[in-house]
């Protein structure tokens, strides 16, 4: 029974490599750069169309999905990026409420 309970751990561990998603189009390679660059393309319309909040969900997803593999510097460039994106749905919310 034990090697049952640690097969169905590492295939929950797994479940997002079986996500498919098409709701986000990043350029390749925009995870590479500045936070300020990658917050500003995943609010763009061009980038996602449903707005900045799927976006986040993208870079999210992109985090989860790199999981150990993601360098302490990269991580926080990224966690960072997650941060600018958050005010920048923040305002956009405010400003929409403005109205």
């Amino acid at each position: 029974m034990a090697t049952r309970g640690k097969t169905r751990g590492n295939r929950n561990k797994r479940w997002v490599r079986n996500v498919k998603t098409d709701s986000t189009h990043p350029p390749r390679g925009l995870f590479n750069k500045s936070p300020q660059v990658i917050a500003r393309t995943l609010a763009s319309k061009r980038v996602s169309p449903k707005g900045p909040a799927s976006g986040q969900r993208m870079l999210t997803y992109y985090i989860n999905r790199a999981g150990r593999n993601l360098s302490p510097s990269r991580r926080k460039r990224l966690e960072r990026a997650k941060v600018l994106l958050s005010r920048r749905i923040g305002r956009a919310r405010r400003k929409k409420s403005r109205r």
